[in-house]
């Protein structure tokens, strides 16, 4: 490792330590990430970004440390955040085996069914604004999972897709047709206190035999929403912690056949981002239903 100055100074006045080496961690299409090798022999994970949008880190911040507020999926500590920052532990990372994928599972469910309030009530939402990936999401409380998943994750970026060209007009109507069917289609249940943007990348399997979970999307919702981006994407032993997690917390009855619905968000996202076919195979799971 060598030492970035720039970096290490930034770390150092935040951290108000030492930080002796640096170096250059690969993925990650929004972010740069560093390894930073502390004074005292341990390391961090240093995200920065030149210009990021207003509020971004801090946002990803306060996910994570609500996340760790209750006994589940494990979230790394903040060490230190800024608005062009964010630094929490290093992870390093080991085998991905069945037992740690059970235990993963399990540690979601509590996450899940731990007690949320919103605002002081039982509402679906969460107390700031967001981000999904780089895309502003929009977290304003309300009573109703159905009016909240049409009002502010399908149908926004449902209009940011079609505007940039990500999604037809013919495929665009397929999408919005399920929108009044909401209500009949989703089992009502408690606001979960969900990761957000739980997909494979977004989950680490540590060395020490803990998964842990990094940048959350976070806020109060339909604990199927985290299932769904799961299934979506997959996850090693994804079957074993899916098993593990129902025996945990069983889900309603049609969880399966209900996953495309919570699948909307995350590839109407995926379409305003990177384009390809997201869009078309968001209206080809619409309109099984």
């Amino acid at each position: 490792m060598t030492r970035n100055v720039s970096v290490a100074r930034k770390a150092e006045e935040l951290l108000s330590s030492p930080v002796v080496a640096t170096a250059p961690v690969a993925g990650g299409d929004i972010c740069t990430a560093t390894r930073l090798k502390l004074s005292d022999g341990t390391s961090a994970l240093m995200k920065t970004h030149l210009h990021p949008p207003p509020g971004f880190f801090t946002a990803e911040a306060r996910g994570l440390r609500w996340l760790a507020e209750v006994d589940g999926v494990s979230a790394p500590a903040v060490l230190a955040v800024d608005e062009d920052c964010l630094i929490i532990p290093w992870i390093e990372t080991g085998k991905q085996v069945p037992d740690a994928a059970a235990e993963f599972g399990r540690a979601l469910a509590r996450t899940h069914t731990s007690e949320v309030q919103v605002q002081g009530s039982t509402q679906f939402g969460f107390e700031h604004d967001g981000y999904i990936g780089r895309l502003p999401m929009r977290n304003t409380p309300s009573t109703s999972w159905p009016e909240f998943y049409a009002t502010q994750r399908v149908l926004p970026y449902l209009k940011v897709a079609r505007d940039r060209g990500a999604i037809s007009p013919q495929d665009s109507a397929v999408v919005e047709q399920i929108i009044g069917r909401l209500s009949d289609l989703v089992p009502d249940e408690d606001p979960a206190r969900l990761h957000g943007d739980l997909w494979n990348g977004n989950v680490l399997w540590g060395s020490d035999g803990v998964v842990y979970v990094v940048d959350p999307a976070a806020y109060a919702g339909h604990r199927e929403v985290d299932i769904a981006m799961l299934t979506l994407f997959g996850m090693p032993h994804l079957q074993r912690a899916l098993d593990a997690y129902d025996e945990a917390a069983p889900l309603v009855e049609g969880w399966e056949d209900r996953l495309g619905i919570h699948q909307l968000f995350p590839l109407l996202v995926h379409a305003c981002m990177f384009g390809g076919g997201y869009g078309a195979r968001a209206a080809s799971i619409a309109g099984r239903y």
